[in-house]
Order: structure tokens, then sequence, then C-alpha cells
């Protein structure tokens, strides 16, 4: 079987893959840049209030998942593609690619911001963070991300604050700015955390917040943010990236409430059961087999008290965009995403419900992702 493989890096969203052998066009993966068909609004400008950025209503597929998922025909051609070494080895490099020049090409200095921490003191940090005592499960040491080491590595953390501002231009692609992508991509999340909070949980107030799979602390940072008077504890499975938080937290003006940082296992975590309010799963589970968003899901019911809420936000398997995606962008972002398959096929509402949960909502928060809250019973 002969594959011929073209990745053209003036232009990083065209390649083609040609089976020599096999005569099927789906194996002739070719696509061209196009417009994702989504509207900033005026409402979503720098001065909008988070009532009229909830306002903004996403469009829905017409699918409960994306075609490329699961077990269907065309998912199955991918994971074909993927199993192959050689293939797999240079789907990646040119998913890298993908990352870097599309970053940089909306005005994110990914290899500058990478550069920047590598020749810092980040290094330091290192030996306050980091839990001699963890047993790594086996999902978390396959390669992913492009990463071989995975999420263990000072590149892969290095890396993470440009890819997660990058991530947030790929939501909101006509937003004018970052900072106005952010404003629709972190606002609508934390809105819909609160506007749950408050409907659910009376006037419980949030005091106490748990952000699992916190990375270098962007989301972890946005949390402390919005609840300044809460107590906010960033939870990773990598010490590189909890470095990098760490550091990165200490430049900025110090806060009121200093956020802590926990080196764990977000399936097990150590913590007291009822010490928190708030659970917040950022961009984690897409990353996960099953079995590990269940048991996260557990975990966060024992840590929350009653009323406490539960926030995830991830990919939205619904989300029209992601139906849609040209099939060079979804082979590449199933070469880097061991899990994904896994993920989609999960019912996380169902999850959810059935670890003790209530009042279960989904609202898709941008064009890509979805956020799903819930409340523990009083």
């Amino acid at each position: 079987m002969t594959f011929s493989f073209k990745l053209d890096t003036a232009n990083p969203s065209f390649f083609t893959i040609t089976n020599k052998s096999i005569h099927d066009p789906l194996l002739k993966i070719a696509t061209k840049r196009r417009s994702l068909g989504f509207k900033v609004s005026a409402s979503s400008s720098s001065s909008s209030s988070s009532s009229s950025r909830s306002a903004e209503v996403f469009e829905e597929g017409q699918l409960e998942r994306p075609r490329w998922s699961g077990e269907t025909p065309l998912s199955r051609l991918v994971g074909t593609l993927i199993s192959i070494k050689p293939l797999f080895s240079i789907l990646k490099l040119g998913a890298r690619q993908v990352f870097i020049s599309t970053a940089e090409k909306t005005n994110i200095p990914w290899t500058e911001m990478t550069k920047e921490i590598l020749d810092s003191d980040v290094y330091k940090e290192l030996e306050s963070i980091e839990n001699p005592a963890i047993v790594y499960p086996d999902y978390y040491l396959n390669p992913f991300h492009a990463y071989d080491e995975g999420n263990l590595s000072w590149l892969a953390a290095a890396e993470a604050d440009a890819a997660t501002m990058s991530m947030v231009r790929r939501a909101i692609p006509n937003a004018s700015s970052l900072e106005e992508a952010n404003q629709i991509v972190r606002g609508n999340w934390l809105d819909a955390i609160e506007k749950h909070h408050q409907q659910y949980s009376a006037d419980f107030s949030i005091r106490d917040i748990l952000d699992i799979g916190c990375s270098v602390g962007v989301s972890t940072g946005y949390l402390a943010d919005r609840f300044p008077s809460a107590k906010v504890t960033g939870l990773d499975l990598s010490p590189y990236f909890l470095s990098v938080a760490q550091y990165k937290e200490k430049k900025r003006n110090q806060r009121k409430n200093p956020i802590s940082w926990i080196h764990a296992n977000g399936e097990n975590t150590g913590l007291p059961s009822k010490s928190f309010d708030l659970v917040s799963i950022p961009y984690v589970f897409h990353e996960c087999p099953e079995r590990a968003i269940r048991n996260i899901v557990k975990e966060s019911f024992r840590l929350l008290r009653p009323g406490g809420t539960i926030a995830i936000t991830d990919n939205s398997p619904k989300s029209k965009i992601l139906q849609e995606l040209p099939p060079v962008l979804f082979t590449l972002m199933k070469s880097t995403e061991p899990f994904l398959d896994e993920y989609y096929l999960t019912d996380l509402e169902r999850v959810i419900k059935e670890a003790g949960f209530a009042n279960v909502q989904t609202v898709l928060t941008d064009p890509r992702h979805r956020t799903v809250t819930a409340t523990v019973p009083y």
C-alpha cells in the first residue's frame, strides 16, 4: 500500500493524501479555507454586557455527532489512515505545522511566546509543584497534541498558552481581535456558570472553586477574575503545565485571594469531600477515554457541597461547524486526539445524571463548544 502526502505550508489548510492502490474519493483529502459563516454582532464588542453576550444563539447541526466520529465508514477510514505509522508521523507533523502557522497568521506570536517561557526561570517552579507520588494513568502517557510525551514535557507546557489563544480565535474567526473572541468564548462560559448557579443554588455563594485540568491556568485566571472573593484552586496532572501556571501567576499583579495549584489526578484528587461550591472542567474530556470521564464526574460530585455546581466546557458534538469540518481538518485533529471518538460517543448528560447530579443543562456557548452545568441536590 503506497501513500503520497503533500502539505502546502504557505496554505496549511490544504493537503492531499492519495492511496495509489485503493480508488476511494475519500482518500484524496483536499480543502480550501472557507468562511465559517459566523458573524460577531455589535453586542459582542468589548463594551458588551453579560446579558447581551448570552443573547447570541449559535447554530447546531442536523446530526447528534459528526459523521467523522464513532463507527461510521468515514471514521473507520480516518482511523485506518492514522493507524499506518509512517502516515501517522506525517499527519502529526502536518497538524503541528497547521497549529503554529494558523496561530501566527492571526497575530498570535506562537514561536516568540514559546521561546519566552523556555528561556525563563520557569523550571524553578517544578520542585514546589510536582507530587512525586503521582501514578499517571495509562491513557495520559499516550502521545497527543502532536507531542510524543503528551502533556508531560516543557515544550507542551510552553506552547499551551499560544495554543489556547489559537483555539479561541478558531472558535470566533470573524472577531476583530483576540480580546473580542475571548469576550465571547470565555464570557459566555462564565455567564452560563453564573446563571446556572444563581438559578439552582438560590443564595448559595461561590466560596471555593476547583478547576480540574487547568493546564497553564488560563481558565483558572478567568474564574478568579469573575469570582474575586472565592478561593480558587487549579488542578492538573502535568507538573510542567502547573509550573508555567504558577510562574505566570507570580508575574501578574497580586490577587486578593491567590490561586493555589495542585498536582493531582482529577479522577482521584485526594481532596476533602464537600469542600467546593464550583468544580470547573475546561476542555479536558475530549482528551479522555470514557472511563476517565465517568471517574472525574463522580469525583466532582464527591467534592461539591450540596447545591454546588459542576461546569464542563468542551467540543460540542452538535456544533454545526464541527459537523461540517473539511476532511483535512478532522483528519489532522483525530491524528492528535486519540480519544476523540470515545468523547463524541459518550452521552455526557447521562453520565452526569448517573453520578447523582440534578438540573443538567447544556448550552452552545460559542459555535464550537458547549457548556454543561448541573447541581448537587440538597
